[in-house]
């Protein structure tokens, strides 16, 4: 039986716990935290992996900010725990897909929203966000579906 993303954390929580593997725990702590607060606001027993995947893809974004501003301050000791602690968390996420794929993923979107042009662009990427199921960059996704779209007028 495949393991759920919640039970995969969990298991690599103790693992970590045991190996005294500081930082790994630290890490998993705070996304456990964050997973708590989402099953508190959600009013959830259990989260799905959807629900995860979004919490971690949130909380990478957040590490991708920092390591740059810590780059930008000079503050190399910082931006070298954050990036260890971005390696942890993209382990959880599903492989990314590739640009070919991810436009095949935006083509459909726009069929299924019928969108016109620029003006349907957030119905466009909630749908391709959607499909991609958290395996696609935001920032990728975004610019192929305002180029996508461009096209249409």
């Amino acid at each position: 039986m495949k393991m759920t993303l919640v039970e995969r954390i969990d298991a690599d929580l103790k693992e970590g716990m045991k190996a005294k593997a500081e930082l790994k725990v630290s890490t998993l702590r705070m996304l456990r935290a964050a997973m708590k607060n989402l099953e508190i606001e959600k009013k959830a027993d259990k989260l799905e992996d959807g629900d995860v995947i979004s919490i971690i893809a949130k909380q990478i974004k957040q590490h991708k900010d920092s390591i740059e501003g810590f780059t930008q301050g000079n503050r190399t000791d910082l931006a070298d725990k954050e990036k260890a602690e971005l390696a942890i968390l993209e382990s959880y996420m599903p492989k990314m897909l590739s640009a070919e794929e991810l436009i095949v993923i935006v083509k459909a979107a726009i069929q299924k929203t019928e969108a016109k042009g620029r003006a349907d662009m957030g119905k466009v990427m909630k749908a391709a966000k959607e499909d991609a199921k958290g395996a696609a960059d935001g920032k990728m996704l975004s610019t192929m579906v305002s180029e996508e779209l461009a096209k249409l007028g």
